[in-house]
């Protein structure tokens, strides 16, 4: 019989007065969309994958001075009894620039009252927080003091990516700084559920093991360039089971940008559940008041067209509508009770949680 994963995001959290968990467990699985402003002295993006590989080892010595551990204190819990004594979490994290900016996942510094940023010899820096998309499950910190030898990672390209390429991935799971594991992808272009509701697309998924503390660390290739950043496992065990998934590097990298450059990042919506349907995307359900609600959609139409775009699944209405922005105009091709129709709709701008 099927037996349902759960998926779990990596944080491992520990509290002073009220226990310790691993995480934040959320039924089957994440991508982000828009965002721009180049960020400065960025790390180089490689654009294709070479057909040659380094050894595990040249690969950590190359890249272990820029992969961090993040640990964070979080406020006193209000419980019925209460405030209850501080909590936090140990996640990862990978240096971006020479300017000190450091990407991690949103979770790990979620309701962070301080961030501590550890390097692989020892040295700790403080941090602040920059910015943080739940969307994407994106976060940038900025070192409060910069050293002056920083190790800004090489970023590579999720797309250059095939299945059976080998990866690597360094972290500091259960609190294990520098920790390294292998293994390949083992599929791409998955849908993971971010922290604020929302999907995910275009999510690696890799059987390299992935703990509670991985979060926020880099996935490699096999030449050391960050394809994604780690982020959930399936699990029934709340361990590794060979099913973790990174957020794409191309994500992450859009939403550094736009929170470097201080601007809000904003996506477009179009307000509708999705199905895959025959040759087409099935609206499941349209939400009151929103862009597809105004422009006519019904539920039970199944589109087939967004603008120039065919639309054979759910996933491809959902990148559609993620390559555009808030404001813009979308003609939609639906069919509904055996006749075609043309609607347009102006998309809306996401909402700050999925209902």
């Amino acid at each position: 019989m099927f037996r349902k994963f759960l998926v779990f995001f990596l944080t491992l959290t520990a509290a002073a007065a009220i226990g310790a968990g691993a995480g934040i467990g959320v039924w089957e699985a994440t991508d982000a969309d828009q965002a721009a402003a180049p960020a400065a002295q960025a790390a180089p993006t490689a654009p294709v994958a070479s057909s040659t590989s380094r050894s595990v080892n040249s690969i950590y010595e190359s890249v272990k001075n820029g992969v961090v551990q993040v640990s964070t204190r979080t406020a006193a819990q209000n419980t019925p009894f209460g405030p209850q004594g501080q909590g936090g979490a140990t996640g990862s994290g990978f240096v971006i620039d020479m300017e000190g900016h450091v990407i991690t996942n949103q979770h790990v510094v979620n309701g962070a009252q301080s961030v501590t940023v550890t390097f692989a010899n020892g040295d700790e820096v403080p941090a602040t927080v920059v910015g943080a998309d739940a969307s994407a499950d994106v976060a940038v910190l900025k070192l409060n003091d910069v050293p002056s030898d920083l190790h800004p990672l090489q970023l590579g390209s999720s797309k250059a990516m095939k299945i059976g390429d080998p990866v690597v991935a360094i972290g500091s799971p259960f609190g294990l700084q520098g920790t390294v594991t292998t293994g390949i992808v083992s599929a791409l272009n998955r849908e993971l559920t971010a922290p604020d509701g929302f999907t995910i697309d275009g999510a690696i998924q890799t059987d390299a093991a992935i703990n509670p503390g991985n979060s926020g660390g880099p996935l490699l290739d096999g030449n050391g360039r960050v394809i994604g950043i780690n982020s959930q496992i399936a699990t029934q065990s709340g361990g590794n089971e060979g099913i973790g998934y990174a957020v794409p590097i191309e994500t992450a990298r859009k939403v550094a940008d736009a929170l470097i450059a201080g601007k809000t990042v904003e996506r477009p919506f179009l307000g509708v559940r999705l199905a895959d349907a025959d040759n087409g995307a099935r609206i499941v359900q349209v939400t009151s008041g929103t862009a597809a609600a105004k422009a006519g959609v019904q539920a039970g139409d199944v589109v087939t067209k967004a603008g120039d775009t065919d639309v054979h699944s759910g996933d491809d209405l959902r990148r559609a509508v993620a390559d555009l922005q808030p404001g813009d105009k979308l003609e939609l091709t639906v069919r509904r009770n055996g006749t075609t129709k043309t609607l347009t709709v102006t998309l809306g701008t996401r909402p700050a949680q999925s209902n």
